[in-house]
């Protein structure tokens, strides 16, 4: 049901759309990803939590038992052994809620992408010159 949806502006405004203790996991994983790439812009992207360091690095999203991580392919398959243990498809990894959520790994992953997406934008700006 499409028209059911909602649309949302922010972070905060996303994260305040569910219950307290799922706030509070979204509120750490929000937290994480703003220390391991300080200098990225948050922002709403397909209607989730989204994090853009010279293009999309990350976003992430809450569901019925999951929370769902979206790295994009190469965050996934750097990390491939560590994320071997959680529901996954090629640019996404499910973290059910039942079990504590990986604050280190999203960590690591996090900081990978952004030096992924930091060399391939001073690739283009060399290019320009």
């Amino acid at each position: 049901m499409e028209g059911n949806r909602i649309t949302t502006q922010s972070i905060d405004e996303y994260i305040s759309n569910f219950p307290p203790e799922i706030q509070e996991i979204l509120q750490t994983v929000r937290t994480v990803i703003k220390e391991a790439a300080p200098e990225a812009e948050e922002k709403i992207s397909y209607q989730m939590p989204t994090f853009f360091l010279h293009g999309n690095l990350v976003h992430f999203a809450a569901f019925k038992n999951h929370i769902g991580f979206y790295p994009t392919p190469s965050g996934i398959d750097a990390f491939k052994h560590e994320l071997s243990e959680y529901k996954g498809a090629k640019g996404s990894v499910q973290f059910p809620l039942e079990k504590p959520l990986p604050y280190e790994l999203i960590k690591r992953i996090v900081q990978f992408r952004a030096a992924e997406n930091i060399k391939k934008a001073e690739g283009k700006s060399k290019k320009k010159k």
